[in-house]
């Protein structure tokens, strides 16, 4: 019986997203932890969540989640790129179009559309950036909040 239920456990916990992901509902914080093998904290603001999570090499990952419990909002700083596939989801292939084009050499990269924003940057050791989805914040507030 236990090696049914370790079974089982397995099977579903590997089928939950390891991220939060931009757009949809918010995933289970306590699985992103395990997975950057960091601290959660979670702060309540006026109109919105923070899940911030900081590994111990300083790597800080903060999830914005809106009252209705989606991700509106990513931000990161850490010493490398997280997994932005997972992190972005259905926006990623954007990010990946943005950073083929020629007019793109270097330096930070910028997607600023009416339904997608985006931006990365930095240099070898010290990466952050940021996207949300305007359509998805909250009301009352702003862009700004995402650091």
């Amino acid at each position: 019986m236990n090696t049914i239920l370790r079974f089982t456990l397995v099977v579903l916990l590997s089928t939950l997203p390891a991220w939060a992901a931009l757009g949809e509902y918010e995933g289970s914080v306590s699985l992103d932890r395990e997975v950057l093998r960091g601290e959660v904290r979670e702060e309540a603001h006026s109109g919105y969540k923070l899940h911030q999570i900081t590994t111990a090499d300083g790597a800080v990952v903060c999830e914005y989640v809106s009252p209705e419990g989606k991700v509106f909002a990513i931000s990161w700083h850490a010493r490398a790129i997280p997994d932005l596939a997972q992190l972005l989801a259905s926006y990623f292939p954007r990010v990946q179009q943005a950073a083929q084009t020629a007019a793109h050499r270097g330096g930070p990269l910028v997607i600023n559309s009416e339904d997608f924003v985006y931006l990365s940057g930095g240099r070898m050791m010290n990466f952050h950036g940021r996207a949300y989805v305007p359509a998805l914040l909250p009301k009352n507030t702003s862009a700004e909040v995402v650091r």
